[in-house]
């Protein structure tokens, strides 16, 4: 093989497109752009975004944040309240059933203790998540914080 021999490969080379150029040459007429419309025009360039008329994207889709489907919400609870409940009712350990009967939590709320207050008490505290300092406010005070 020699450079004086070397040939593309078959069909890989085309002839060019000569628009406008008659009737004969299947290319006359409308020159391959159709008839009438913005494109068939002489100067027709796209403007970006443009859908045709179709409402663009950028004005379909909300401006302003969004919404989390996989968003977990919790009911706060502090440990004042926690103070509270256990210097009125006495109780000793603190779950979901004993926050509902005193109307701090409903059946399907998932709790979580945060640590505004102060806690005093030994108590063992089952919910479904806790803040840091809150997990060592009620350690510090002799009792467990137990999750869900």
């Amino acid at each position: 093989m020699s450079l004086n021999t070397l040939k593309p490969a078959e069909g890989s080379v085309r002839e060019r497109k000569r628009v406008g150029r008659g009737t004969g040459s299947g290319m006359g007429g409308t020159s391959t752009r159709g008839h009438k419309g913005a494109q068939s025009r002489s100067g027709y360039s796209a403007k970006k975004n443009f859908e045709g008329g179709q409402m663009p994207l950028q004005r379909r889709v909300p401006k302003f944040g969004f919404k989390n489907i996989n968003r977990v919400e919790y009911k706060p609870i502090n440990l004042d309240t926690l103070q509270q409940l256990i210097e009125s009712a006495g109780v000793t350990s603190i779950d979901i059933d004993v926050l509902m009967q005193h109307g701090l939590a409903g059946k399907n709320d998932k709790i979580k203790i945060l640590s505004r207050g102060e806690i005093s008490s030994v108590v063992e505290v089952k919910a479904h998540g806790f803040s840091q300092k809150a997990i060592e406010a009620i350690e510090k005070a002799g009792g467990k914080a137990i999750k869900l």
